[in-house]
Parts: structure tokens; sequence; C-alpha cells
């Protein structure tokens, strides 16, 4: 049987009125073809359902990989989140973006997907601001999903460097580190990606399609 996939995208399209924003197409275009390559199904879901809007930096490389076609046409309309069912699903995979900084924090059908698969010893995996998702979500024996995980995403130096920090409600590596993460930081922009057990994370967009291949070999 196909493994099935759950991709969770964020709604959020501005940081302030001068700073539009939304997913990084490349954190999510990379795995999903990579996901659909390897025979499997995936299920594009985000908080609020309907279009995505993407981040404009993510879009200024002119033309995108033919390849990329079919994962963009799934962004024109998503399924709501709590419309799915966790259980049928063999992994779950959070694409960044500024956006998901916003959104995807304290989501609480997003909290409980993570502990279900957490629980469930299931596939987690997310790149860049994707691991904003795993902030205060707490496992049923009141523990931090990313407590005593070796883990990785947009580090402080690379969020001081885009000038965005200020504007950003927390720091995605401070935050994740208080709550008890093992978070490893490369250079910035280095392609880096780590897997602990079946917790894979990469540290920004140059990290996208490794961290979708390590999460592939997880699944």
């Amino acid at each position: 049987m196909s493994k099935s996939v759950l991709m969770v995208l964020t709604n959020t399209s501005e940081i302030d009125n001068e700073h539009p924003t939304g997913l990084w197409l490349s954190e999510f275009a990379e795995p999903y073809v990579e996901f659909k390559k390897n025979g499997y199904d995936v299920t594009v879901v985000s908080p609020k359902g309907g279009g995505i809007p993407l981040d404009p930096n993510s879009l200024d490389d002119g033309e995108n990989p033919s390849e990329w076609k079919k994962a963009e046409e799934e962004l024109q309309n998503t399924e709501k989140l709590s419309s799915v069912v966790f259980e049928n699903f063999d992994g779950i995979f959070l694409p960044g973006g500024h956006g998901t900084m916003f959104d995807l924090p304290n989501e609480p059908q997003l909290q409980d997907a993570l502990s279900h698969f957490a629980e469930n010893n299931k596939a987690i995996g997310a790149v860049c601001h994707g691991p904003a998702g795993f902030v205060d979500v707490e496992l049923s024996d009141g523990t931090y999903l990313v407590k005593g995980k070796k883990m990785t995403g947009f580090t402080d130096e690379e969020e001081k460097e885009t000038g965005l920090d200020s504007l950003m409600p927390f720091l995605l590596q401070s935050k994740l580190e208080e709550q008890g993460a093992h978070f490893v930081a490369q250079g910035n922009w280095a392609e880096h990606v780590l897997t602990d057990g079946k917790f894979v994370t990469g540290q920004n967009p140059q990290s996208s399609q490794k961290a979708a291949e390590a999460f592939v070999k997880v699944l």
C-alpha cells in the first residue's frame, strides 16, 4: 500500500502592511515532487483551507522547474486541516515561509495532529520556519514535543540577516531551545538536515530537497 503524507501550509499573507509573506514555494514544491516521485499520496492542507499565499521573495527566480507545476496547482485550493483524519497518514511535513510563524503555533488542530504522529511513532518533518508548528505542542504526558530532540530550523542568525527578526512573534531557534530541543545550527544558508528517529528537520530553503529525501528514508 502506498504511503500517505499530510503537508500543512500557512494561510498568513502578510507580516505587516509593508511585508507580504506566505509559503516559501521551494520548501513545498521540492518535497511535494520528491514524495510524488516515491509514489506517496500527498494531501495538502492549511488551518483555514483555500488558496495559499506565496512569499514574493520565493518567486523571483524567473521560470520554476516544470515538475513543480502539479505542486503549484495544489496551492489553489487546499483542504482544511480540521477535515482530515490523522490516523490515515504515515507522516506529516511542514514547509516554511515566514507566514508559518504567525498561524502554525497554537493552532489546536495542528497540535493534536503532531502529538498523534509523535505518540504513534510516525514520521514528522519540517523545513526552515516550518518547525514553528512544533512550538508549544505538548504530548499527553505534558512534555514538549521537541524536548530532547536533535533538530534544526531557521536559525536566529539567519533571521537577523533577513532583517525581519524584530517583526517576528519570537525567534524560532531560541523558542525551540527554551522548550528543550537540542537545536543544531550550521552557518547561514548552509544545506543542513538532521534526522532523530522519525523526526526530520532542515535548516533553511537550501535544505528542502535533502530534508524531503531524509523524510522518505524514514518513511
